[in-house]
């Protein structure tokens, strides 16, 4: 079981990774400040484990452009992400780093901080204390891509498969 760590509406991509810390593109040094100036960042970056899952309310990701912002959840350890929405290029630059997120309001809404959860992506269903939900589960080729670690890997693996 996961650990739910909650955050509200309108998480932005400066709240997700500060500006101040996009001249790295070190995974750890990105996971150091991950969500460090959202509201209740001090104790995500004290307490999160590998595999925990974030949940929040609309928009999340919503501002500028950067896949630091997916990287530095991703190199935090967080298994997923859980919102009532996502801003559209969040949404993309996720799945090209090899996050999973998932649209599901009625869990978002839900669940709490500290709550234990359970995803299983590959049939969009989550679970928590007796709740259940389902959300729309990613289509094949998008789950090979999360899996392979983002577009990148994705790529380079099919490449490789194809020279053998």
């Amino acid at each position: 079981m996961a650990r739910v760590w909650k955050f509200g509406d309108d998480v932005n991509t400066d709240e997700i990774i500060p500006a101040r810390y996009l001249n790295t593109s070190d995974d750890a040094e990105l996971a150091r400040h991950c969500m460090e100036d959202a509201e209740g960042g001090a104790a995500f970056i004290k307490g999160v484990s590998p595999g925990d899952v974030i949940v929040a309310g609309r928009n999340f990701g919503c501002g500028s452009s950067r896949e630091h912002a997916p990287r530095a959840i991703r190199s935090a350890g967080v298994a997923a992400v859980v919102a009532e929405s996502f801003a559209r290029i969040f949404f993309r630059n996720a799945i090209n780093t090899g996050l999973a997120i998932f649209e599901c309001p009625e869990a978002a809404k839900a669940l709490k901080a500290g709550d234990e959860i359970e995803v299983d992506p590959a049939a969009g269903r989550l679970a928590s204390s007796g709740r259940n939900w389902t959300c729309a589960p990613y289509p094949p080729a998008i789950r090979k891509i999360i899996a392979a670690g983002g577009l990148m890997p994705y790529v380079r693996d099919c490449t490789r498969a194809d020279r053998a």
